[in-house]
């Protein structure tokens, strides 16, 4: 040992460092193997996001070899893959809370079975424990172009739903996850509405229309529709209760509540009125608004 050595050491050691603990180099950060990934989608609010491990092909067998079948596999490489839903979901029509879950698999040459364990802090697959599991289902694998690193894509996704895939040598997994948008849309105007944006007839509005865009909780959207109007009564909210009138059956007293605010609704208001119309499939009521407001407004580009 060098002078210079041993004078490092013995002043450690008078610091009270313990030689076991000397005797330990300290781990270097650098780059692994399988190449850590995380991919996210939104579906209407609800945010889904993988966080996996991408081991390579290499030239390798994968299914059946590299992968055994009927064993329980990770999904990736290292810890546990993981999923992650921000509400609940289902996947293949099956319910499964929102939440983190481990995520793992068992292959096979037909029917793959995937796993959402509620543990998500394991390395790889070891200490998996059917008892932990949150859901387990079947589904098909798909034969698909080679991927050397696994991947995990979002395909087809939509306001209420996605497919997930895990992609690996030349193997696709799909599988389907729902999501309930309009009620999810619903709850999060409800905590929303409990916040500053209470105390003005905008968010009021804005959200009794969404609840009439999805169909869903109409009592509750005629009630927030009246809360905007007590707050200041405009053409925007005055035409979202007559719309709400409408969608309950009360198409007379919705016409009459309209026509009563469409004289005192500005050029913007009105066009912006058509447009609602046009969404909700009345296009002889828009086209009736379009030419009310022309006539009203003659010189303006509406």
């Amino acid at each position: 040992m060098t002078p210079h050595r041993s004078f490092v050491l013995a002043a450690l050691l008078g610091v009270g460092l313990p030689a076991s603990v000397l005797a330990q180099a300290p781990p270097l950060t650098l780059p692994q193997p399988s190449q850590a990934a995380a991919v996210s989608q939104t579906v209407g609010l609800t945010e889904i996001t993988v966080s996996y491990h991408r081991p390579r092909v290499n030239d390798r067998p994968v299914w059946g070899a590299l992968v055994p079948y009927g064993e329980v596999w990770r999904a990736g490489a290292n810890e546990n893959t993981t999923i992650e839903f921000s509400t609940p979901v289902t996947v293949e029509g099956h319910a499964l809370d929102a939440g983190r879950y481990g995520f793992h698999t068992i292959p096979a040459e037909g029917r793959w079975t995937l796993i959402f364990s509620r543990v998500d802090t394991n390395w790889g697959s070891f200490s998996y424990q059917q008892s932990e599991d949150a859901l387990r289902l079947e589904v098909t694998p798909e034969a698909a172009p080679h991927q050397e690193a696994l991947a995990y894509t979002f395909d087809d996704a939509t306001a209420r739903e996605t497919t997930l895939s895990l992609r690996w040598e030349k193997l696709r997994v799909p599988f389907k996850i729902g999501v309930d948008t309009p009620e999810v849309v619903y709850q999060s105007l409800r905590r929303e509405l409990r916040g500053l944006s209470q105390f003005f007839w905008q968010p009021w509005n804005q959200a009794a229309a969404a609840l009439l865009a999805h169909q869903v909780h109409l009592d509750e959207a005629m009630a927030w529709a009246e809360r905007s109007i007590g707050i200041q009564k405009t053409f925007a909210n005055v035409s979202t209760k007559s719309r709400l009138l409408a969608a309950q059956g009360d198409v007379a007293a919705a016409k009459k509540l309209i026509e009563e605010a469409l004289p005192a609704a500005t050029e913007v208001e009105l066009n912006a009125y058509g447009y609602q119309l046009l969404g909700a499939g009345d296009i002889a009521g828009a086209i009736a608004i379009f030419r009310a407001n022309v006539a009203r407004h003659p010189e303006s580009w509406n």
